[in-house]
């Protein structure tokens, strides 16, 4: 009897492990790469490190960026080879009524929208993206990390819009934890290359989605990334493919939906 449950215990073990390994493609954990604002120094630091590791990643365009009026063209081959344009509002509005946001113009003031304004603004954020890559189907991430309008959490009548949305929030969490329309992420803001290879690591560890979330990469934003960090981060990634999935976040999350729906039978 005692030989049957030590039997019972390993196999039981064994098919719970294989279960994790196979929840993202039979890797021990999904990384996403996420750029926010759209600002030049993306396409000029950004993707020819990610291209030539051969990596995608998932870039949340703020419409009226002046790095998107005056460089079209490159983000539109971007999207040409294979990156993801997400939906990062029209004018980037964030609530301005609180301490620490002096900085936002008090017509972007998000305090001041109403929900009606704000699923306008999205909406025509997402009729310009598919101007430039032809999809339908898309991610959006909140601006400032801000949810709500109000009382109101203003994704609730997008959710048909967007397959997810990404939060800012420093948490990491299994494909069964994760919600679609409030993703977490890692925000990175000076951290060092093996600062971020260590959260890459916990992710390993815990069988979980991490989200990094980039600003500037080696300036055009105070919140910033140093150029060797960058690269060595996604050098990381690219020497541990087999254990990492590193995807645009449209396509992490239609896995999640699939897996959700579908349970650990996947």
């Amino acid at each position: 009897m005692k030989t049957y449950t030590f039997l019972l215990a390993i196999f039981l073990l064994s098919a719970n492990v294989h279960a994790q390994v196979n929840t993202w493609n039979g890797k021990k954990c999904t990384v996403v790469l996420t750029y926010d604002d759209a600002i030049s120094q993306h396409l000029d630091n950004a993707v020819p490190v990610l291209d030539s590791l051969g990596l995608k990643a998932t870039f949340y365009v703020t419409a009226y960026s002046a790095a998107v009026r005056d460089r079209l063209n490159d983000w539109k081959k971007l999207a040409s080879n294979g990156h993801e344009l997400g939906n990062h509002t029209l004018f980037h509005p964030c609530i301005g009524n609180t301490p620490g946001r002096e900085w936002v113009r008090p017509e972007n003031d998000l305090s001041q929208y109403s929900v009606a304004r704000m699923v306008n603004e999205v909406r025509m954020t997402n009729t310009f993206l598919q101007a430039l890559d032809g999809k339908t189907q898309r991610t959006f991430a909140f601006t400032c990390g801000d949810m709500k309008i109000g009382d109101s959490a203003f994704i609730t009548p997008l959710k048909n819009d967007f397959v997810a949305a990404r939060a800012v929030r420093h948490e990491l969490h299994k494909i069964n934890e994760i919600d679609l329309y409030n993703v977490d992420c890692y925000m990175v803001n000076g951290e060092s290359a093996e600062q971020i290879i260590a959260w890459v690591k916990k992710a390993m560890d815990t069988q979980s989605l991490l989200v990094l979330l980039f600003h500037g990469v080696g300036g055009g934003n105070s919140l910033d990334v140093s150029i060797p960090a960058h690269r060595k981060v996604l050098q990381f990634l690219k020497q541990n493919e087999k254990d990492i999935w590193v995807a645009p976040m449209l396509e992490v999350a239609e896995h999640v939906k699939t897996w959700q729906s579908q349970g650990s039978k996947k």
